[in-house]
């Protein structure tokens, strides 16, 4: 069976800062290091590139420099995602003959709507585009979840191709893929059970850990996309503090103060109210990082 456009190893890229500033140099050497590393797409702005603090501009122009910079090598896809819909409506818009492959779209935040709310939400923003979408569900950040049955409705609506669940309960992939048929895309938004997502049929990970173990993380989903889990599974234990320990503060603090330790990115800084990893978690990322051969 051929892959979907969406699979495997898919970055939620980090968005490099110079004093609070968007730094495109070092995005342009971000988006090189993943496609020499073989990551097989890239998320730009999603919640790891702290779309939440950049302005609709700045997200419009990272989204296209990503795309720029990316030249056809590797597929964007752009974070889109608010708790407005016409907001949601509006960053989908702009993005329209942009380039870039699709969109991600997080379950509107903070404001708690009911199902049948997240189905509008979604129907109006599928229905303001020709770009493919892909829902993105992700309880622990928003607030409120995505049912498997909604989902299985969504996906009845044609450009809405694929699903990002981060609630990393496994049990959900069998009913969702039931729900939604064997053609809607799952990905995984949990690093920590992404390949035990695709043992039982997903499709890839967008993931954080990839922001600093680029290579590998490309190699183990190949791996697992090939049936090869015992092969993945070494990977995937080498990576596992890195798939844990990257969230011992708030993501995307962890990953952006390792991307900084590899150096990969000059400066470890993001907009406030986020700040930079405290002295008490450095020593748990570090460690993670030498257990995963990065150091």
């Amino acid at each position: 069976m051929a892959m979907p456009l969406f699979h495997g190893s898919i970055v939620a890229l980090i968005t490099p800062m110079t004093h609070g500033e968007v730094n495109y140099a070092e995005l342009k050497n971000l988006v090189e290091h993943h496609v020499k590393a073989g990551t097989h797409a890239i998320v730009s702005v999603g919640t790891t590139g702290e779309s939440t603090t950049l302005s609709i501009d700045e997200n419009v122009k990272v989204i296209k420099k990503t795309v720029e910079f990316a030249d056809g090598r590797i597929p964007v896809i752009a974070g889109t995602g608010s708790n407005a819909t016409s907001e949601a409506v509006t960053m989908t818009k702009l993005l329209a003959n942009s380039g870039v492959a699709g969109c991600l779209s997080v379950v509107p935040y903070y404001n708690k709507p009911t199902q049948e709310g997240m189905y509008l939400h979604y129907k109006a923003i599928a229905e303001s585009t020709d770009l493919p979408q892909i829902l993105y569900n992700v309880p622990g950040r928003t607030g409120s979840d995505l049912k498997p049955e909604t989902i299985g409705r969504l996906a009845k609506i044609e450009n809405i191709v694929g699903v990002k669940e981060a609630t990393g309960d496994l049990s959900r992939l069998p009913l969702i893929k039931q729900l939604a048929g064997d053609d809607f895309i799952f990905l995984s938004g949990d690093d920590a059970t992404g390949l035990e997502s695709m043992k039982l049929g997903g499709q890839g990970v967008i993931s954080v850990t990839n922001n600093v173990a680029t290579a590998d993380m490309a190699k183990m989903c190949e791996l697992a996309l090939a049936g090869k889990f015992d092969e993945a599974e070494v990977i995937n234990q080498r990576l596992m503090a890195l798939h844990h320990d990257l969230f011992v503060e708030a993501n995307p603090i962890p990953v952006k103060w390792a991307a900084y330790k590899l150096g990969l990115i000059s400066e470890p800084t993001l907009r406030l109210p986020l700040t930079t990893l405290s002295e008490e978690a450095q020593p748990k990322v570090l460690a993670a990082l030498k257990q995963a051969g990065l150091l």
